[in-house]
């Protein structure tokens, strides 16, 4: 993209007038320095879009202005914590351990047989019925029972699991979450 050097020449002295407005709307030098680069780096990204022969400054302050106000809306919905002191009471389950999970739970299922797979995902996931899956698969709901029954055995066997009480966070997790 090629741009006449008299453009460029003029975005970068209006850096000082853009900084004075960003400070009055910010009270803040750091904030207001960010909101003039943010800005100067889209009026760069969309300067084809600016109609030449028209006020280049009045632009430029369109753009940190619509900035400052998108930042504000996303700032209202923000909580202050300098301390840390509200982020230190929330509690949550780590997501990376569940992610592991699903995961090494979809490498499991893949390796079910397509009939055992099919039931399981019908009863299971899609919350049919037995007499439903039984509708659907074109078989009777005996052997609906009896795919559904082996895939759940199957399953366990490749996850290694051996309670109920494996299926949730594990005991480390748990006495973290306990512990204040």
């Amino acid at each position: 993209m090629e741009v006449e050097p008299s453009l460029r020449d003029e975005l970068l002295a209006a850096i000082p007038s853009l900084r004075a407005f960003a400070i009055s709307f910010t009270n803040n030098r750091d904030r207001a320095d960010d909101l003039v680069q943010e800005t100067i780096l889209r009026a760069w990204a969309n300067i084809d879009k600016f109609a030449p022969r028209t006020n280049l400054h009045a632009w430029l302050f369109m753009i940190l202005r619509n900035l400052f106000h998108s930042d504000y809306r996303k700032r209202k919905h923000e909580v202050e914590d300098a301390d840390g002191s509200f982020a230190a009471r929330l509690k949550t389950h780590p997501d990376q351990q569940s992610h592991l999970d699903f995961e090494d739970f979809r490498a499991a299922l893949a390796m079910l047989p397509r009939d055992q797979r099919e039931a399981l995902l019908l009863v299971g996931a899609q919350g049919m019925s037995y007499e439903e899956a039984a509708g659907v698969c074109n078989v009777a709901v005996g052997t609906v029972k009896s795919r559904v029954n082996r895939a759940r055995l199957k399953l366990a066997y490749l996850l290694s699991l051996t309670s109920e009480a494996e299926l949730g966070p594990d005991d480390v997790t748990k006495a973290a979450l306990a512990g204040e």
